[in-house]
């Protein structure tokens, strides 16, 4: 937070510009670089769009989104590094596995997942954004089979396949005493309380959210980049600060993306705009720091960090 609060001012120093023509000077102000900043990722993001646009292939892309149970929200926020491993792996095998099956598609997909953890109202909220290929590689590697134009997979499918992958890999990690367990999920280090906690999660349905193909694919990566260079919330959202209270804007997705505004007290917004940038451990860093780039059946990493 220091970081952000001193860039660009006098405390970070910084250099003159002089005009050759006239001479004007105007002093620049250093910047913190932090990737927390919001006014320190432009120049980031410029250069890993020019990396990615390299990339594309000239085909459609469709934009699937994984979310978790809000039940798992105090689990996930307390087991980040294994929590946010197993929603990268249970999405990338339930995208796999159901493209390769003939009567859906029957084709090797290619797809770029990234991890999100905060909500519009800056509040704990995982979730992954993939961008997948409208189509995929044939079985034997020489032809390309095109998805449908307006539909790639089926939603109920993919919902089904990742709710139980997903949490076949959270009992896995339960059993083999990976995960912490403590404050509010301290009772389900107890073997009844653990399973009067997962049960239920079998039966809800689980979101998996699929958009129509993207306008074109250089935009593809351009919305991307929205999520790996941006930060929980941005200069422009906040409105006011006042009497110890922050008001900002937000889009109410439930309400057809309609703007609308939050006040909270300061202090609970520092939190959860601190909330949203943990400390990462070395082995989260590579696996879910900011960005996975997969491509079946070669795993593909790319790691901001």
């Amino acid at each position: 937070m220091r970081h952000i609060i001193q860039c660009r001012t006098a405390a970070l120093g910084g250099h003159l510009d002089q005009c050759d023509a006239c001479g004007h000077q105007r002093i620049s102000y250093h910047s913190c670089r932090d990737r927390h900043c919001p006014k320190c990722q432009s120049i980031a993001r410029h250069d890993w769009l020019e990396k990615r646009l390299a990339t594309l292939l000239p085909i459609p892309y469709f934009h699937v989104v994984f979310t978790i149970p809000q039940e798992l929200n105090a689990l996930a926020l307390g087991n980040q590094t294994i929590l946010f491993n197993i929603l990268f792996a249970s999405a990338a095998r339930t995208l796999q596995q159901v493209a390769a099956t003939p009567r859906h598609l029957g084709a090797e997909i290619g797809f770029t997942a990234v991890l999100h953890t905060w909500g519009q109202n800056i509040l704990f909220h995982p979730h992954l954004h993939c961008v997948v290929t409208g189509g995929g590689l044939s079985p034997d590697g020489q032809s390309w089979i095109a998805a449908r134009e307006r539909f790639f997979l089926p939603i109920k499918v993919l919902g089904r396949l990742f709710r139980g992958k997903f949490l076949a890999a959270l009992r896995q990690a339960y059993e083999a005493g990976q995960l912490k367990l403590a404050s509010s999920t301290a009772e389900l280090s107890q073997p009844r309380a653990w399973r009067q906690f997962l049960d239920p999660l079998y039966k809800k349905n689980w979101v998996v959210y699929a958009k129509p193909p993207f306008a074109s694919p250089e935009y593809v990566f351009r919305y991307l980049g929205r999520y790996t260079h941006r930060v929980a919330i941005s200069n422009q959202r906040i409105l006011a600060l006042d009497n110890g209270q922050v008001t900002f804007t937000l889009k109410n997705y439930s309400a057809a993306g309609h703007r609308e505004q939050m006040t909270v007290e300061g202090s609970s917004f520092g939190d959860s705009c601190c909330m949203c940038y943990p400390k990462l451990s070395p082995g989260f860093a590579i696996s879910a720091c900011a960005l996975a780039a997969m491509y079946a059946p070669n795993f593909k990493l790319h790691a901001r960090c």
